[in-house]
């Protein structure tokens, strides 16, 4: 569990981002010798061009305002809350719009995924079935809460509450049986949940 007011913020050319998790946790984000990332960013500047990053996969997920995302060469697309873009880092990308989004970064052999989780009432069930797993891979969830606040139940007996900005990881390596993860408003408002499953 990583609360917001614990999370690591650096400024960069188009704004201010900051990094949720990064895997190994002794990796360095300069230094690209990660397998797995995972960060925010406000983008604060009408249009601004993406630092290259090579070798690495990356799905952006809009939480706030709407982005127009050319890749030089490929294909373009207009963002608006919680719809994603997956793209090389090897790309030449130009983005116009100021927004808040949520970024997934993926070096080579890893693989993963967004889901947008949205709660008005009740509780809202996710499943890590192990059936999902790649054979030999470890694998993370990553529950990022946008906004409202979220009282995540794992398996019944670990209850954690999620507040805007705060991140859940649920490493389930060596997953052997079912985790459902239960995840529910804390306080009677709708919330928003964005999810990451990673492979690596």
């Amino acid at each position: 569990m990583m609360r917001k007011n614990e999370q690591t913020t650096s400024l960069w050319s188009g704004g201010i981002t900051t990094q949720l998790a990064i895997y190994p946790e002794d990796a360095d984000y300069t230094k690209r010798d990660f397998k797995w990332r995972i960060s925010s960013a406000d983008v604060e500047v009408e249009e601004s061009v993406f630092t290259p990053l090579p070798s690495i996969q990356r799905i952006i997920m809009i939480m706030e305002g709407e982005m127009f995302l050319q890749h030089e060469g490929k294909h373009q697309v207009l963002l608006k809350p919680f719809e994603q873009d997956r793209f090389s880092g090897d790309w030449t990308t130009r983005s116009m719009g100021r927004v808040k989004d949520f970024n997934l970064m993926l070096a080579e052999g890893c693989s993963g995924e967004l889901h947008a989780i949205h709660i008005k009432k009740g509780i809202h069930n996710e499943v890590l079935d192990p059936a999902y797993s790649r054979e030999g891979a470890k694998r993370s969830e990553a529950f990022y809460c946008v906004n409202g606040s979220v009282r995540a139940i794992i398996d019944e007996n670990e209850v954690l509450v999620l507040e805007k900005g705060d991140v859940m990881i649920v490493n389930a390596e060596n997953l052997c049986k079912t985790i459902k993860v239960k995840v529910c408003n804390h306080d009677e408002l709708a919330a928003s949940i964005i999810r990451a499953s990673i492979f690596y």
